[in-house]
């Protein structure tokens, strides 16, 4: 297949805070675009400056930030909008009318004739301005091909710099995608776009069928954020462009797992953990003969290394486990047991495993220390007291006091509950010593009564991207949930120095 530079038109502070629930403030959004620019993108579509103020502001702190990307703004084919967006000193503009008969009438009012003398003369308006002006018939797919290729015409001579054509319900399939950008190419010269949504689970495969047709950009959100089911993934389209189809874009995939990330904690909407590129599981491995494989060549089981989207492989002790991934996972923590050993070790794990347990690292050493002996260094930070103080009227406050390499070091926090203000308050006295921040909490299971045993389960991440999970169990939530960090940073520190 011929490679061809795709631009990568980003959405995600646009139509990607359209994902309901999702709220960003002015700072929010100016972070997320300068990741965006650091990712490598070719637009960022910083808002729609006509929604309010605040989004006004915020593309317009966006614009004038110094970003490689082009900065857009969205506007409807309105003069008011388009003015709006002026002022927010953006040099690309996308503006957008309906074109499907279904919209035209009962969204617009509007007859066709009308929406191709307000296409034209939005076009001229955004030209006479000298700004870059990107043109999409909103509804494209929904809309007669006849009148869709009147008013993509109509854009073209007005002087549109781009035309993308968006899927608005997400009702294409690959093939009917790849043949109407193809149709279009027929009688428009101007660079196509693809804008696709994902009701039918397909925006990714119309993606890349749509520059299969000729297209040379593609309208992406992180994640795949955006109303209804979302967008295209801007994850998963880059890795298909650059992997199925040897097409190339600007885009730096070490830094896709950075940035979505990123994206989940501003916009608070988690990562499904079996989402393609980024979910957690998307490089874990449990089966026997997948992780007997990966280990051996990690290409047996693995379209691509992790490392490619700035990640790490995981093999996941459970019972599906196999004797070659427990002991792979072993031996990096400075286990070394017989077969014999490592029998009954893998026989313990699938133990737990068929009981319901997640198997986590602190579990699989434990067992490992029971079997074998040894294998783990002393703890290098442990916990001398906590104190938590909460209520309806209080601040909920945690002091704690921790005993590292032998010195006593004392903090106190607040936080929404006493276990953030606990953790928030051990943060506070190891952040010199290894800077880690809790990626996953979870209460695995509490036992019946007031005097439960509560089990917390947490994930650990340091500066280098070195994930743990580690595991407390105790009657008192808070006594579990520090429990489970301190061990966490222990495993952090005992991973730390035996790689030096």
């Amino acid at each position: 297949m011929a490679s061809g530079y795709i631009r990568i038109f980003d959405t995600t502070l646009r139509d990607g805070e359209q994902t309901p629930g999702v709220s960003l403030t002015p700072e929010e959004k100016i972070e997320i675009a300068i990741q965006l620019d650091k990712l490598g993108v070719d637009v960022i579509e910083a808002g729609f400056p006509s929604a309010s103020q605040g989004e006004q502001k915020a593309v317009k702190e966006i614009a004038k930030s110094g970003l490689r990307a082009h900065v857009c703004a969205l506007t409807r084919a309105l003069k008011s909008d388009i003015d709006a967006a002026l002022m927010c000193d953006v040099k690309y503009i996308h503006t957008f009318i309906s074109t499907s008969e279904i919209q035209m009438k009962y969204a617009l009012n509007m007859t066709p004739e009308q929406v191709i003398e307000t296409t034209i003369s939005s076009v001229q308006y955004i030209k006479d301005h000298g700004v870059i002006c990107e043109f999409s018939p909103m509804d494209a797919t929904r809309t007669e091909v006849d009148f869709l290729k009147r008013v993509c015409k109509a854009a073209e001579e007005a002087g549109a710099d781009y035309i993308n054509i968006p899927d608005t319900v997400g009702i294409m399939t690959p093939k009917s995608m790849e043949k109407l950008i193809r149709d279009l190419k027929e009688v428009l010269k101007v660079p196509l776009s693809v804008h696709c949504h994902d009701d039918f689970g397909l925006a990714v495969a119309n993606s890349l069928a749509g520059v299969e047709g000729g297209a040379t950009q593609v309208h992406v959100t992180v994640n795949g954020l955006g109303e209804r089911a979302g967008n295209a993934a801007l994850e998963e389209v880059v890795l298909g462009l650059h992997l199925l189809q040897n097409r190339m874009t600007g885009v730096n995939t070490k830094l896709i797992y950075e940035t979505s990330k990123v994206i989940s904690r501003l916009t608070g909407v988690p990562i499904q953990p079996n989402k393609a590129i980024v979910g957690e599981n998307a490089f874990a491995h449990e089966s026997g003969i997948h992780t007997r494989g990966v280990v051996v060549k990690p290409l047996t089981f693995e379209p691509f290394g992790p490392e490619l989207v700035g990640r790490r492989r995981k093999l996941i002790a459970g019972k599906h486990a196999g004797r070659y991934g427990v002991k792979a996972e072993l031996e990096e923590a400075g286990f070394h047991p017989t077969e014999d050993q490592l029998k009954e070790i893998v026989a313990r794990v699938k133990d737990l495993g068929d009981k319901g347990k997640t198997v986590t690292d602190a579990d699989l050493f434990a067992i490992a220390r029971a079997v074998v002996g040894g294998g783990l260094e002393e703890k290098i930070v442990e916990l001398s007291d906590l104190a938590v103080v909460t209520g309806i009227h209080v601040i909920p406050t945690a002091s704690v006091k921790l005993i590292i390499d032998g010195k006593e070091y004392v903090a106190s926090e607040t936080g929404v509950g006493p276990v953030d203000a606990a953790i928030k308050a051990i943060q506070k006295i190891t952040g010199s010593l290894v800077n880690v921040r809790l990626t996953e909490y979870r209460l695995e299971a509490l036992t019946g009564g007031s005097d439960a045993v509560a089990e917390v389960i947490i994930k650990v991440e340091d500066k280098d991207g070195n994930i743990v999970s580690a595991r407390g169990a105790r009657e008192d939530i808070v006594m579990a949930s520090v429990e489970a960090m301190i061990n966490g940073i222990n495993k952090i520190l005992q991973r730390r120095i035996r790689r030096t």
